[in-house]
Parts: C-alpha cells; sequence; structure tokens
C-alpha cells in the first residue's frame, strides 16, 4: 500500500512538473513572438542608424530604450510621426524626454 501511494505521489509531481514547464515554454514563446513583432515593426519606424543608437542606448539604459521603442510604436501606429524616424529626429525626442526627466539637484552650503 505504501508504495502505490508513493507512486501515485510522484507521479502528481511529475505532471504539475511536466505542467510548469509547458506554461513556461508558452510564455517564453510568446514573448518571442511579441519581441519579433516588435523589432518588426522598428524596422520599419526607425532608419538604420535609428536603431543603432537605440541599440547602443540599451547598453546603457535598457529600461529607457523599452519605454521609448513602445512610445514610437505607439505613435507611428497612431500616425502621430512621421515614418521612418531618423537618427537626428530620434535625437531630438531623446533630448525632449530627457529634458522633461532630468531633475537637477544644486546642493547650496551657507
Amino acid at each position: 500500500m505504501s508504495t502505490e501511494y508513493y507512486d501515485e505521489e510522484l507521479e502528481e509531481i511529475r505532471r504539475r512538473k511536466l505542467l510548469e514547464l509547458q506554461r513556461r515554454l508558452l510564455e517564453e514563446q510568446k514573448r518571442a513572438e511579441m519581441e519579433a513583432r516588435k523589432r518588426a515593426a522598428l524596422r520599419v519606424i526607425l532608419t538604420p542608424e535609428a536603431r543603432q543608437r537605440l541599440a547602443n542606448l540599451r547598453l546603457v539604459n535598457p529600461e529607457l530604450v523599452e519605454q521609448l521603442e513602445n512610445y514610437l510604436i505607439a505613435l507611428a501606429q497612431s500616425g502621430r510621426i512621421k515614418v521612418p524616424i531618423t537618427d537626428e529626429e530620434l535625437k531630438r525626442i531623446l533630448a525632449e524626454i530627457y529634458r522633461r526627466t532630468h531633475r537637477e539637484f544644486r546642493i547650496k552650503f551657507t
């Protein structure tokens, strides 16, 4: 009786692990598909030089680039920007984002 119970318990653990692995695989496939769509959209939206600038910036600040890519895709989908975006236009957008988000701290000693 105890080996039968042990076998059933082991089989249940195996089944749960298999389900978890299948779930993870599905999530990874969805994530990869979304990334592929995003890269395809950015190939249309940005010139090669602008894409290279984003790739360089990603090394320094990946979170900013992620947000910027989503922002650019949304702007292009809504028709609010002229496509393709050149490197110069991307520099202006980055400068505007920096201007809006950058805070300068000054310490004054008296």
